[in-house]
């Protein structure tokens, strides 16, 4: 498991970070506070509040998941 911090600010950023990660292939959450939203979900993400930083948990080894992050680097802290 690999985690990073993200900032999801925007609904057409939200829309286009799903589009990203639903064509990966890895399991990932959207750590809010005491809530986990499957990072997929469009719907899950329109839940929490976008204006502050969150945790993106991916369900990868490290090598793996560096791969993914690389595909979401406009949306690191």
């Amino acid at each position: 498991m690999f985690t990073v911090k993200i900032l999801i600010n925007s609904i057409d950023r939200a829309k286009k970070f799903t589009s990203i990660v639903s064509k990966l292939d890895a399991d990932m959450d959207i750590i809010c506070g005491r809530y986990v939203i499957n990072a997929k979900s469009i719907v899950g993400i329109f839940t929490i509040n976008l204006s502050q930083p969150v945790e993106l948990r991916i369900h990868k080894d490290r090598e793996d998941a560096e791969k993914v992050v690389e595909k979401l680097r406009d949306y690191l802290v």
